[in-house]
């Protein structure tokens, strides 16, 4: 018995991973470095393109919630993110290249796994198979996807954020601190008076940006450009990744006018990304805007954000809650490909993906999550064939059936956060997977 996984990023390393540590033989196919994407930049596998940071791991949080579920079903990539976590507040940030590296190291010493770098052009017809091609699936294989499905692609934009150098911040400007001081003091702000406000955004909406072709307009709202958050209106930015809110210079005393927040992007500490900067800027617009911040008049850019097609079937039309198709139960989709966004949204869905693809080969009943557990919940939404308009999901507690919750809880936030993440892990550690 053998299952093949296509594409070896972080829901193809998962689902993979638990395939194989169920005793099941995986061919886990992966085109880098033969062919490449645009946007990574190595060829180990679950290799973080965007941001260093999975989100939150506070369980109150919706996808703080998500890696609570991952835990209780072992997930080996989120263990091993935590093994490779750096300080980021209440986020989980990780060491990137130790990261991947770490992914790598379990696959290859697992004799389960046969590590193949080959581009498929094809979905394979016979076995079970977990397509995680990702956002970045090269074009035959999307044509293949596509005629497989019957359903034309959607696709929208992702943008990447620049990194800078540490030692080539300014700290008589810049300052440590989190958000109203919750955890260690994590991340690097860059304080802003009104008139530099005004200076930097000004500069912002009239900077000179890559053009893109009409079917390549279509962003993802929690993911938008800088320049296209700030053509919003000129405070957009200071309700949005430049709220000064919580951060109070203690040097000054003052709340400053916006606040620039870096966040640290590798082990050794001395690479720093711009959080909320992702952005379709030339690189020379990019070099000029991050120097107009104060603090990085001088930085030292290591990488520049760059854009890329992100492609997601239309789930609600193909996918089951199982994450099999209902065309071909033997073949399953995982990861952003899905149309679930983010990273910890990639492993959870390639987790499930691998534990249905391993009760498939056995005969076994498949699992389906309830939708009170933020898997669940996610899995539900998008193969709800209901939706007029499918676009991709992060987890929320939107989405989370609140079915049977008391009115006064509902009500008040906190208390309905605290209540359905109880109940969402109470839920899932009762379910014997």
């Amino acid at each position: 018995m053998k299952i093949t996984v296509i594409g070896a990023g972080l829901a193809g390393s998962q689902a993979a991973l638990r395939i194989a540590n169920e005793g099941i033989e995986v061919d886990l196919y992966e085109m880098r470095p033969l062919y490449t994407t645009g946007a990574h930049k190595t060829e180990k596998p679950a290799e973080l393109v965007c941001s260093n940071s999975l989100g939150s791991y506070d369980k109150t949080v919706a996808s703080g919630l998500l890696k609570e579920e991952l835990k209780i079903l072992n997930s080996e990539l989120i263990n091993e993110a935590f093994s490779k976590r750096v300080p980021a507040g209440n986020a989980l940030a990780v060491d990137r290249e130790g990261f991947s590296q770490g992914i790598l190291d379990l696959i290859k010493k697992n004799s389960k796994i046969n590590y193949i770098k080959e581009k498929l052009d094809k979905i394979p017809r016979d076995g079970i198979v977990v397509v995680a091609s990702g956002p970045l699936t090269a074009k035959e294989l999307s044509e293949d996807i596509k005629n497989f499905t019957g359903e034309n692609h959607l696709k929208f934009f992702d943008a990447i954020a620049p990194i800078v150098e540490k030692s080539s911040i300014n700290f008589e400007k810049a300052f440590y601190q989190n958000r109203y001081n919750k955890g260690g003091a994590d991340y690097i702000n860059c304080p802003m008076t009104k008139e530099e406000y005004e200076k930097f955004y000004n500069f912002l909406i009239n900077a000179p940006k890559i053009e893109l072709k009409d079917f390549e307009k279509s962003f993802f709202e929690s993911c938008l450009p800088v320049e296209v958050l700030a053509s919003r209106g000129e405070n957009t930015l200071r309700f949005g990744p430049m709220k000064p809110v919580g951060l109070t210079d203690e040097r000054t005393g003052m709340e400053n006018y916006a606040v620039v927040q870096l966040r640290q992007d590798d082990k050794a500490g001395d690479l720093y990304n711009l959080v909320g900067f992702q952005t379709n800027l030339k690189w020379g617009a990019q070099k000029e805007l991050i120097h107009l911040i104060p603090g990085l008049e001088n930085a030292e850019i290591v990488r520049y954000g760059v854009m890329h097609a992100n492609t997601f079937i239309n789930s609600p039309k193909i996918l089951t809650p199982f994450l099999n198709t209902g065309k071909n139960p033997d073949i399953f989709f995982a990861g952003q490909i899905t149309g679930t966004e983010g990273y910890t949204e990639a492993i959870a869905t390639g987790l499930l993906a691998g534990i249905n693809a391993v009760r498939r080969i056995k005969g076994e009943s498949l699992v389906e999550l309830p939708e009170t557990t933020m898997l669940g919940a996610l899995t539900h939404y998008i193969s709800f064939e209901g939706h007029t308009s499918f676009q991709p999901v992060n987890s929320n507690w939107g989405i989370i059936d609140k079915t049977g919750i008391d009115r006064k809880i509902l009500k008040n936030k906190k208390l309905k956060t605290e209540f359905m993440s109880e109940r969402s892990l109470k839920t899932l550690s009762e379910i014997i997977i």
